[in-house]
C-alpha cells in the first residue's frame, strides 16, 4: 500500500531525515517509535505532500506521488489525524465533521452516512455534537480528530502521537478505537512515542533515531524490551 525508499527530506537547508526507508502493506498497521526531533511528525509530512522530499520516492497504491499535490493525494485516499488533537474550536463537533468531508459536500445522504457512523463508533461524540470543539476534553478531541478524517472516506489513515498528553484509561479508549478501525478495511500507520501502546496494537514497528530508521521488527517475534530501549535511546543500530 504504502512504501518510502531513501527520503531524505527536512525544512529549508535543515535535514531531518536522512534516508528513510519503510512499508507499510495493505491492511496492515505499522508503528513508527521515536523519541522528539527524531523525524517521525517530517516522515508523516512527507507522505501527505506537506514537505517534499529532496530525494528518495514515495509509493501509494502502486502509484509513485512525490510530484502529486496534498489535496490530490487526499483524494487518492491518504488522511493526515495530525499531532495536537487539532480541531476547530469554534466549531461544534458535528460542524468539525462536516469539515472533513468538504472535497465531497454535495454528496449530502453519503455526508449524513458516514457521521452516523462516526457517531456509532465514537458514542461520546453524538452526545456532544452540538457542543464546540473547544469545551472538549482531551479524548473527546482526539476522537473528533480521527472522526473528522474517516469523513474524507480515506484507504489509508496516517496518525501522529494520538496518545500524547491522555490519560491512561483513555488511551486504552484510543488504542481500541484504532485496532477497531481495522474493522473498515484501512490501512494505518501509528506514530507514537508510546512503545507500549504500539507493542499492543502494532503488526510491525519502526524504530526513527537521528532521521534514519534504526530498527524494525514484526511485533510478536519476543521483542523484548530492555532490548527495544537501546535501540530506542541508545547508540545501537539493527535494521
Amino acid at each position: 500500500m504504502l512504501r518510502l525508499n531513501n527520503i531524505i527530506a527536512g525544512y529549508g537547508r535543515t535535514r531531518i531525515l536522512h534516508g528513510v526507508t519503510l512499508e507499510v502493506p495493505k491492511g496492515g498497521l505499522v508503528a513508527l517509535l521515536g523519541g522528539n526531533g527524531t523525524g517521525k511528525s517530517t516522515t508523516l509530512k512527507s507522505i501527505v505532500g506537506i514537505v517534499s522530499p529532496q530525494e528518495g520516492e514515495i509509493v501509494f497504491d502502486g502509484r509513485p506521488i512525490n510530484d502529486v499535490p496534498v489535496e490530490r493525494r487526499s483524494a487518492m485516499g491518504l488522511s493526515l489525524v495530525p499531532q495536537g488533537k487539532e480541531v476547530f474550536g469554534e466549531m461544534s463537533v458535528e460542524e468539525n465533521l462536516l469539515m472533513g468531508a468538504y472535497h465531497r459536500r454535495k454528496d449530502r445522504v453519503g455526508i449524513a452516512e458516514d457521521i452516523e457512523s462516526v457517531y456509532q463508533r465514537f458514542k461520546r461524540l453524538r452526545e456532544r455534537r452540538k457542543v464546540p470543539a473547544a469545551m472538549l476534553s482531551g479524548g473527546e478531541r482526539q476522537m473528533l480528530a480521527i472522526g473528522r478524517s474517516l469523513m474524507s472516506r480515506p484507504t489509508m489513515l496516517l496518525l501522529d502521537e494520538p496518545s500524547a498528553a491522555l490519560a491512561p484509561k483513555v488511551v486504552e479508549e484510543i488504542a481500541e478505537a484504532i485496532l477497531n478501525l481495522r474493522e473498515l478495511g484501512l490501512t494505518l500507520l501509528l506514530v507514537e512515542q508510546n512503545v507500549g501502546m504500539a507493542l499492543d496494537i502494532a503488526d510491525h514497528i519502526y524504530v526513527i533515531r537521528g532521521g534514519r530508521i534504526a530498527y524494525q521488527r514484526e511485533v510478536g517475534e519476543g521483542i523484548a524490551m530492555d532490548e527495544l530501549r537501546e535501540f530506542y535511546l541508545g547508540g545501537k543500530e539493527h535494521v
